[in-house]
C-alpha cells in the first residue's frame, strides 16, 4: 500500500502522482480502493478520477455504520476499439468480490495499448495529438477552415491528429479557454485515445499553460509553438536557425515564470525543437542574455544581405520576390522558372530560407527572383521576427509574383490574407502581379465541381492574373512575356525556350 489517505464526507483529496507518470505505460500502476460511507454506488467524479489519472482499478467500498455487511463495486477503463467509456461492475458482497489483478491488469493494458495502436493511422508520427479551436469570432466555417489548417501544421511536424474540439463559446474562460468541465473531458478523450499532447489553434497566455498543464501531464502547446517547431526543423542556413532560435527564445521567455515541473512535460520533442531543453531551463537573465547575442548576429548578417541587395540595385538589375499562402507552389515554379533546384515538399512552410536565382531573357537581360516564405493566417506577431530576412528581400523587390493555389476551395480567402500581412508589413503598395497555380487540376476540378471551376476562372479574369502550371514549363510562357512586358515593354519577341 503506496497511501492512506482521510477525506471527509465530500471526498478525498489524491496526493501528486509523479512517481507514477504517464506515457510508457498505458496505465498509472496505481489502484484506488477508497470507502463511501453512505452506500452509495461508483459515481460519476470516480470514474472521471479513473479516467483522468489513468488508474489501474477503481473499488469503492460501499459501507453504512451500523451494519455488519460490506459492499464494493469495482471500475476499470474500457478497451474497446474507440479507446473510449469505463467498465463497471455491479455492485456485489465484498467477499464475493474475486478478482486476480496479478493476471487481469497487465491483460487489461495490453488491450488498452492495442485499442490505441487501432486508431492510430500514421506508424512513424513523432507525436499524437489532440487539437483543439476555442473561438468567439468568425463563423463556424472559419474555424473549420483554421482547424484544417491546422491538421496540415501537424502533419508537417509528423504530428497525427487523433481527433478535433472546436467550441464557440459567447465567453472564453481566462484560465483554460474553454470550460474547466469540457477541458477535462477533452484531457480524458485524449488519455483514452493514447494521445501525447494538445495543440491548441490559438495562442495560449502562460498562465493558461500552466492551468491546462496543472490538469494532465500531457504536453500543452499552441499554434505559434507549433510553427516554431516547423521553422526550426525547416531552417537549414545560419540566418534561418538564428531567427527561428531567436523567435523561440522571445515567445518562451514569459512562459518560462512559474512552470516548475510542468517545464519536462512542454519542453522536448514536437514544440521544443530548436533552443533545447538545457537553454530553456536557465535562468531569466541568462535567457535574455543569449537572445541580445543573438540579436547582434542577426544584425551583422542583415548588414551582407544588405550589402548584397546594394550591389544588385547598383547593377540595375530588376527583383522579383514570389510570394503567396504556404504551400501554394513557389518553390516549384522557382524551380521551373529558371531550371533549379530549391527543397519542395507537399507540407506548409516547405521553404524558410530564402532562395535567389538569375531568370535570364534574351539580348542579355535577365532579372533577379528570389523565393519566400509562404504566409499563413492569423500569424502570430510573434513570429514576424522568423520572416526577417523574407521582409528585407521583399522591401527591394520591382515586382511580388503572387502565386494562389487555383485549387484551394478558400483560394479568394487566401488572397486577402497574403495582402493583409503585406499590408501590415507595409509592403501593401509593392507592383503585384497574381498568378493562378496548378492549371494541370483545373480540368478535373471542372468535371467534378463545375461552380468552383467558374469561381477560378471569373476570380482570374477579374484580378488581371496568369494562370499556370508550375509543374510545367510550357505553361509559362503567358507568365513570361508578362514579365517582360512590364520590365522591357518595348520587346515582342518570345523569350521561352
Amino acid at each position: 500500500m503506496e497511501y492512506v489517505i482521510v477525506g471527509d464526507e465530500k471526498g478525498l483529496v489524491i496526493p501528486e502522482l509523479r512517481d507514477y507518470p504517464l506515457g510508457k505505460r498505458a496505465m498509472r500502476g496505481l489502484r484506488l480502493i477508497h470507502t463511501h460511507l453512505k452506500n452509495e454506488a461508483v459515481s460519476e467524479d470516480d470514474l472521471t478520477d479513473l479516467s483522468l489519472l489513468r488508474l489501474d482499478l477503481l473499488a469503492a467500498l460501499l459501507y453504512t455504520p451500523g451494519k455488519n455487511q460490506i459492499y464494493a463495486q469495482l471500475a476499470w477503463l474500457s478497451p474497446d476499439q474507440r479507446g473510449t467509456g469505463t467498465t463497471l461492475d455491479p455492485v456485489a458482497p465484498l467477499e464475493q468480490i474475486d478478482l486476480d489483478c496479478i493476471h487481469f491488469i497487465p491483460e487489461l493494458e495490453a488491450d488498452l495499448e492495442k485499442a490505441a495502436l487501432t486508431v492510430s493511422k500514421t506508424r512513424d508520427a513523432l507525436e499524437r495529438a489532440i487539437l483543439i479551436s476555442v473561438t468567439t469570432s468568425g463563423t463556424r466555417q472559419e474555424a473549420e477552415d483554421s482547424m484544417a489548417e491546422l491538421r496540415e501544421l501537424a502533419r508537417t511536424a509528423q504530428v497525427e491528429a487523433l481527433d478535433e474540439f472546436i467550441q464557440r463559446p459567447k465567453n472564453l474562460n481566462p484560465r483554460f479557454l474553454m470550460g474547466e468541465g469540457m477541458m477535462r473531458d477533452v484531457v480524458i478523450r485524449a488519455m483514452q485515445r493514447g494521445a501525447s499532447m494538445l495543440i491548441f489553434d490559438q495562442e495560449l497566455t502562460p498562465a493558461q499553460i500552466r492551468s491546462i498543464s496543472a490538469m494532465t501531464e500531457l504536453k500543452v502547446i499552441d499554434r505559434s509553438q507549433l510553427i516554431l517547431d516547423i521553422f526550426a526543423r525547416r531552417a537549414k542556413t545560419l540566418d534561418g536557425k538564428v531567427q527561428v532560435e531567436l523567435a523561440q527564445l522571445k515567445y518562451l521567455l514569459p512562459r518560462l515564470t512559474g512552470r516548475g515541473v510542468q517545464m519536462s512535460r512542454l519542453m522536448g520533442g514536437i514544440g521544443g525543437r530548436g533552443p533545447g531543453e538545457t537553454k530553456l531551463e536557465t535562468d531569466r537573465r541568462r535567457i535574455r542574455d543569449r537572445i541580445a547575442s543573438l540579436e547582434r548576429e542577426l544584425k551583422e548578417l542583415s548588414q551582407g544581405r544588405d550589402q548584397r541587395r546594394k550591389q544588385r540595385v547598383k547593377a540595375g538589375v530588376p527583383i522579383i520576390s514570389i510570394v503567396g499562402y504556404t504551400n501554394a507552389g513557389k518553390s516549384t515554379l522557382l524551380n521551373t522558372l529558371t531550371r533549379s533546384e530549391v527543397f519542395t515538399e507537399d507540407l506548409l512552410f516547405a521553404t524558410l530560407d530564402t532562395s535567389t536565382r538569375r531568370l535570364r531573357f534574351p539580348r542579355e537581360r535577365e532579372v533577379i527572383i528570389t523565393d519566400t516564405v509562404g504566409f499563413i493566417r492569423s500569424l502570430p506577431k510573434s513570429l514576424l521576427g522568423a520572416f526577417k530576412a523574407t521582409l528585407e528581400e521583399m522591401r527591394d523587390a520591382d515586382l511580388l509574383l503572387h502565386v494562389v493555389d487555383a485549387t484551394h476551395p478558400r483560394f479568394e480567402d487566401q488572397i486577402v490574407q497574403v495582402r493583409t500581412i503585406l499590408t501590415e508589413l507595409e509592403l501593401g503598395d509593392k507592383p503585384e502581379l497574381l498568378v493562378y497555380n496548378k492549371s494541370d487540376l483545373l480540368n478535373e476540378m471542372r468535371k467534378k465541381d463545375t461552380v468552383a471551376f467558374l469561381r477560378v476562372r471569373q476570380s482570374a479574369r477579374t484580378q488581371n492574373s496568369v494562370t499556370v502550371s508550375a509543374r510545367d514549363r510550357k505553361s509559362l510562357a503567358p507568365l513570361i512575356d508578362e514579365l517582360q512586358r512590364r520590365f522591357w515593354p518595348e520587346t515582342e519577341e518570345p523569350v521561352l525556350k
